[in-house]
């Protein structure tokens, strides 16, 4: 039996709807890493990227579980000497809400050219409204 490799040919991409109200930030990072990667379809192959398009809304409705509203900060340096910068995951929600989740799940995503291939499927939005309604993304509710 030969195995199997997908050929750029043979990939379908959907557009997937993921409403962030309400959920885990990592739960829903991790969900949506394996769709971006394409690891829930059968013709996944790991040198291709087989996976579809995610549009997440209500980016800033997401939960955080523990303690980490109070306790994780995100790093930023300029390159300069004395550069350096954290910010709160609470300031970063109210300035920029999309940008916690594309970070949560370019995290999980390969830090290859594969990988920057993959997090530009993902389309993340604050509020309820999206651009994408010509694409008619599908309503996706990943396991809770």
């Amino acid at each position: 039996m030969k195995t199997y490799t997908a050929r750029p040919a043979d990939i379908e991409r959907r557009w997937l709807l993921v409403d962030a109200e309400g959920r885990t930030l990592g739960r829903l990072a991790t969900q949506v890493a394996t769709v971006l990667k394409g690891k829930h379809k059968p013709i996944y192959t790991p040198h291709i990227d087989t996976g579809d398009h995610v549009v997440v809304v209500n980016a800033s409705k997401i939960a955080l579980t523990g303690r980490k509203a109070e306790d994780k900060r995100y790093f930023h340096h300029t390159m300069y000497p004395g550069g350096g910068s954290w910010t709160s995951i609470v300031e970063v929600m109210q300035k920029h809400p999309d940008r916690v989740v594309t970070k949560a799940v370019q995290g999980m995503l390969p830090k290859t050219k594969l990988g920057r291939a993959m997090i530009k499927k993902l389309k993340v939005y604050g509020g309820a409204e999206h651009p994408h309604a010509a694409q008619q993304p599908v309503a996706w509710d990943p396991a809770r």
